[in-house]
């Protein structure tokens, strides 16, 4: 089935450009200049996934994003910016986006992110044993390490009785490092399996995402869950 996407992006040429590699991959593609246009277009279609710019006139990528999600709509979002500052990034995040690429950027990697986005859309839960030594219990339905819970139905996480809200790739991120609880996974590991795709040792995508992942699982005199390996990943454990 050919998947639909929804591009907004002022800029005529990398608008054109994009909607060129897109359409030579096969894919389905609706094209806007604006935000207005943008929210227009998803209400009327239901893209299978959306790519934003995050500076256009009107209504911007950030706020088009806070309103799907304000919505419930789980459509996965791709956002693109010209900003380098991890600040801006995580605005995007804080928006509800589950991906974000800085202006310029290869085609090759547009389309990886495309392909995993769409692959996580409807996301296949993957048991794996943890370390008997963790304080860990997984079945079909729950995960639970230490005072961390991950209900991978309904795609819920709570910290003790706090409930917290995560975007997709936030989500799925803290599902692999709970389900391998105990188990220090590399930065290639993580890429493969959350964004099929290594974009190789100078991305910062990674980093960013673990960062704004520990800020969500803060609580008072909560100790830290997810640690950082110096020079070989992440592992979530139990202090």
């Amino acid at each position: 089935m050919t998947s639909t996407v929804l591009l907004a992006e002022d800029d005529r040429a990398i608008r054109d450009s994009v909607v060129r590699l897109l359409t030579l991959e096969g894919y389905q593609v609706t094209a806007v200049a604006d935000g207005i246009q943008a929210l227009a277009a998803i209400h009327r279609e239901r893209p299978d996934v959306i790519v934003l710019d995050v500076m256009m006139p009107g209504i911007d990528g950030l706020a088009v994003c806070g309103v799907l999600r304000a919505e419930n709509d789980r459509t996965p979002i791709l956002m693109l910016t010209a900003r380098v500052e991890t600040s801006d990034r995580v605005a995007g995040l804080d928006a509800g986006a589950d991906d974000y690429m800085v202006k310029p950027f290869e085609a090759d990697e547009l389309l990886a992110r495309l392909r995993a986005l769409l692959r996580r859309a409807t996301p296949v839960p993957v048991p794996a044993d943890p370390p008997s030594s963790q304080n860990v219990f997984a079945t079909e339905d729950i995960i639970e390490v230490a005072d961390l819970r991950i209900d991978p139905t309904a795609r819920r996480v709570w910290r003790q009785r706090t409930e917290i809200a995560l975007s997709r790739t936030e989500y799925d991120l803290l599902e692999l490092l709970a389900r391998n609880a105990g188990i220090v996974l590399d930065h290639s590991t993580v890429y493969d399996r959350i964004w099929g795709y290594d974009f190789g040792p100078g991305s910062k995508n990674l980093a960013v995402y673990i960062g704004y992942l520990r800020r969500k699982l803060e609580l008072p005199d909560a100790p830290a869950l997810i640690h950082t390996v110096r020079g070989v990943g992440y592992t979530l454990r139990e202090p």
